[in-house]
């Protein structure tokens, strides 16, 4: 029997759920990775922002927009990963009863994407900027003598004597800071996805804010969808 599954392609990995017995698995990984074995998965519904391959076959019925999405005066050209994080986010804060400002969904993956909801569930703007591997990867394309870091870590030192670990440091500030300047602005609640939301979270911890840390937001409402 296949496995019931969602499936969100990003830009650079694919991120899956999958039922296994009565619980749900999350699964991050490069297209190659999972490619051969698609035939094991029911996939229920999936979305993408990156490039769906051509030759892979997903029923188009089952694929999901923005229209699916009861999220108040969302524009059609917002991403289909905020779309589904941020209504996600907006519920979870209705439950906890921290709204009353709104909620910001930040999203920390290839690129960080902060998402403002406001209190009565309604679209209300965002920020994008580069995450940690697309900024280090811009930084070694565009100089003579930065090269990536290849690790994700925050120093501990704020001004670090060793190059890549100056670059590690400057990236997560540029990160961190853009964080914490949106929820001084708006007073609103984080929720805190992706692939580099645990090590954001970690420092962002220590600050003084309003922060959920929820890495699988998008699949959690892709599966709250499939349940529904």
């Amino acid at each position: 029997m296949k496995k019931k599954s969602c499936l969100l392609i990003g830009n650079t990995r694919w991120h899956w759920s999958i039922k296994s017995s009565n619980q749900w698995d999350f699964i991050h990984s490069l297209p190659e990775e999972i490619d051969h074995h698609l035939e094991e998965y029911l996939i229920c519904n999936w979305a993408a922002v990156g490039t769906v391959p051509s030759n892979i076959c997903l029923d188009s019925n089952a694929r999901l927009s923005n229209s699916d999405i009861p999220l108040l005066n969302l524009p059609n050209w917002v991403g289909i990963d905020r779309a589904l994080g941020s209504w996600r986010a907006f519920k979870k804060a209705k439950e906890m009863g921290v709204h009353k400002e709104g909620i910001l969904m930040a999203d920390a993956g290839t690129v960080l994407s902060i998402t403002r909801v406001n209190s009565k569930g309604e679209f209300a703007g965002g920020q994008l900027l580069p995450g940690l591997n697309l900024q280090c990867i811009s930084m070694e394309n565009q100089t003579l003598n930065l090269l990536h870091p290849g690790d994700r870590f925050i120093p501990s030192l704020h001004f670090p004597f060793l190059t890549n670990e100056a670059i590690l440091r400057g990236t997560f500030h540029c990160l961190i800071g853009s964080l914490i300047e949106a929820q001084r602005i708006t007073n609103a609640p984080i929720f805190l996805c992706g692939g580099d939301s645990p090590i954001l979270f970690n420092e962002l911890k220590e600050r003084n804010i309003e922060l959920y840390h929820y890495p699988n937001l998008v699949l959690e409402e892709m599966i709250e969808m499939i349940d529904n």
